[in-house]
């Protein structure tokens, strides 16, 4: 039996990456920095994934992933044993713990290079990350010196599309390894980062122009989200769910539109990937996905995670300063940025992330100082992009 060696025993490493693999017969190898999570796995040898999906009954059901065991973070001689037998790696830990097992990494590979060295390794990237491959070999080029790494590593960039909820106390207290997720389950991977064959995985999507397809993810799905829980805050802040803002056909409109000015722009930086067909389906898929009531997704969690969500590169600005070099309207998207940084949901305790409450206590409803002192904008330089905003703030009584 094949083996995958996933780093992330999270909701889309279980729910995701370790599904898709188990289908097709891997085994699946976690690595988590969980004690209890690692214990769990081990004794269970298998979790269970809840499919849910209101608006298309016939997709719901479970899934039980069999042949699953987990290795804590700290045992660092049988994570290293395991990267040399492994017959692929991937991480779904966040830019963070990317970053941070770089040396762990490493010193696997190299051990796995003198031993199999006609085995090259390629690990998937399942990171909502621009350019994730580039940050990791950066920091794999510090350790690896005297290792051919272009040709023994695939660094293999996802796009990942798959929602999963946040689950409550009383379903995690019912059984903790279990997860919920919607129906979706194609992973888009980078063709050319693969040093191996490409695994024959059902699922798995490979597109060669893999930097197109992570901004699709950022310029449309991502970018919805934002702006539907941005705009749904402000126009009723009692509501909570993200199908509770799509059945307010004002809502449901202004994502929409906000999301095809985004696919114009991504249309021109990328004019030989995409049609508009293509793209206006995908966001109408992603509205009917949005609106699933039987994942819960909340507002809040589409949201929250201002210090990211508002920064100069991610899923709101990078589009609008696309747009900007490319001489294309934002105005719209512009528009969602400015009333996220009003944005004050709470979880269901009714609190915030400390990370949000810092952003709020620092640039509380002031899109001035967020552009200035967290984007880091000139106001000379990017004078325009003020002027809009103070107009936007102006025209909403901000």
């Amino acid at each position: 039996m094949k083996r995958l060696l996933l780093f992330g025993a999270g909701k889309i490493g279980r729910s995701f990456i370790g599904q898709l693999f188990a289908r097709a017969d891997y085994e699946i190898v976690f690595v988590d920095i969980d004690p209890q999570l690692v214990d769990s796995l081990n004794k269970a040898g298998s979790y269970k994934i809840i499919t849910l999906d209101n608006n298309h009954p016939g997709k719901e059901g479970e899934y039980i992933v069999k042949n699953v065991s987990a290795i804590h973070l700290s045992d660092k001689a049988k994570i290293i044993e395991c990267i040399v037998k492994a017959d692929i790696l991937a991480l779904s830990v966040g830019k963070q713990g990317l970053l941070g097992l770089s040396e762990l990494l490493a010193k696997g590979i190299q051990e796995r290079y003198r031993i199999r060295k006609d085995n090259p390794v390629d690990i998937i990237l399942a990171e909502n990350v621009r350019d994730t491959a580039d940050l990791l070999l950066g920091e794999l080029n510090k350790w690896l010196i005297d290792l051919p790494v272009n040709e023994y590593i695939g660094l293999v960039e996802t796009s990942i599309g798959k929602m999963v909820p946040i689950m409550t106390e009383e379903q995690l207290s019912q059984d903790p390894l279990s997860v919920f997720a919607e129906s979706y389950n194609t992973l888009i991977v980078d063709a050319l980062g693969f040093r191996n064959v490409i695994p024959d995985v059902k699922g798995l999507a490979p597109k060669k122009n893999m930097k197109a397809w992570v901004d699709r993810k950022i310029f449309i799905h991502n970018l919805g989200h934002a702006s539907l829980a941005y705009h749904a805050k402000l126009f009723k802040p009692e509501l909570i769910y993200t199908w509770e803002a799509l059945e307010i056909d004002q809502l449901r409109e202004i994502a929409r539109r906000t999301m095809i000015q985004s696919k114009e722009i991504l249309m021109a930086l990328y004019p030989d990937e995409f049609t508009h067909s293509q793209l206006i389906d995908h966001i109408d898929d992603l509205l009917d996905r949005f609106s699933n009531r039987a994942l819960g997704d909340t507002i809040y969690r589409v949201g929250c995670d201002l210090s990211r969500k508002l920064s100069r590169d991610d899923r709101l600005m990078v589009p609008i300063l696309t747009a900007i070099k490319l001489d294309k309207d934002y105005s719209l998207i512009l528009e969602a940025w400015v009333k996220g940084c009003f944005f004050n949901a709470t979880d269901r305790e009714g609190k915030r992330t400390r990370m949000d409450e810092e952003f709020r206590m620092k640039y509380a409803d002031k899109p001035s100082l967020v552009l200035s002192n967290h984007c880091k904008f000139d106001r000379e330089e990017y004078s325009m992009l003020y002027e809009e905003v103070h107009e936007i703030c102006f025209l909403y009584n901000l």
